[in-house]
């Protein structure tokens, strides 16, 4: 993985925070405003508010409680994911549960955080996430893969054609469309289509998703 830039994004980061209580909600919020380059731009309650404002509000960013009121943080990524598959989520979660972590995975986010994480490690992940990478422990990334491998099994295997063979290699070293953008003398909108064509090959909702099919075919 590339090293994360030091410095931030020339303009802030919309960032939405979906938590349904008020005193964390608030912290966080606070917190998020506190880091260079970001901004808290909405905060939602719940699941079901977060559904109804998100898509047409498009923000950078999505951080995710697990534990929400009636729908679950895990569904409301799911319906998330597939109103806008570019859209970047990170699940927010209090204690490392495993099983939970590797469902929000599968429905689509894009790496998870702890509530306990630093604001220096907070600020790191959400560059991370949003230059491509896919911020998780090696035992959720290690499942996940094991996922697909058994997915893989009932399958036959995804033709990708040259260029977009290229444009995921990079994806999986952390680059951004931008980046990738240079690095194969394309336009940045010629990355995006690549990496839609990518998704709806490979049958995946996001980054995270994909590079670790990428990573079970090469393996």
């Amino acid at each position: 993985m590339k090293p994360i830039p030091p410095n931030p994004p020339t303009e802030p980061v919309k960032v939405v925070l979906v938590e349904d209580k008020p005193g964390v909600r608030e912290s966080w919020a606070k917190l998020i405003d506190s880091l260079p380059g970001f901004v808290c731009s909405q905060t939602f309650g719940s699941a079901e508010e977060a559904l109804r404002v998100i898509p047409s509000t498009n923000p950078d960013l999505v951080l995710m409680d697990i534990f929400l009121l009636r729908m679950s943080g895990i569904e409301c990524t799911a319906r998330l994911k597939l109103q806008m598959p570019k859209l970047q989520i990170l699940i927010l979660t209090a204690v490392e549960d495993d099983e939970l972590v590797f469902m929000a995975l599968e429905a689509g986010a894009d790496g998870y955080l702890l509530k306990r994480t630093k604001p220096e490690d907070l600020r790191a992940a959400m560059l991370d996430v949003l230059g491509g990478g896919a911020p998780m422990t090696s035992e959720i990334a290690r499942r996940v893969v094991e996922s697909f491998r058994r997915s893989s099994k009932l399958k036959p295997d995804v033709r990708l054609t040259t260029r977009e063979e290229e444009v995921l290699m990079l994806l999986s070293k952390g680059y951004s469309n931008k980046e990738i953008a240079s690095q194969l003398a394309i336009s940045v909108e010629t990355v995006g289509s690549h990496l839609k064509h990518i998704y709806e090959k490979m049958h995946v909702r996001s980054r995270a998703e994909a590079v670790v099919r990428y990573m079970t075919r090469k393996s």
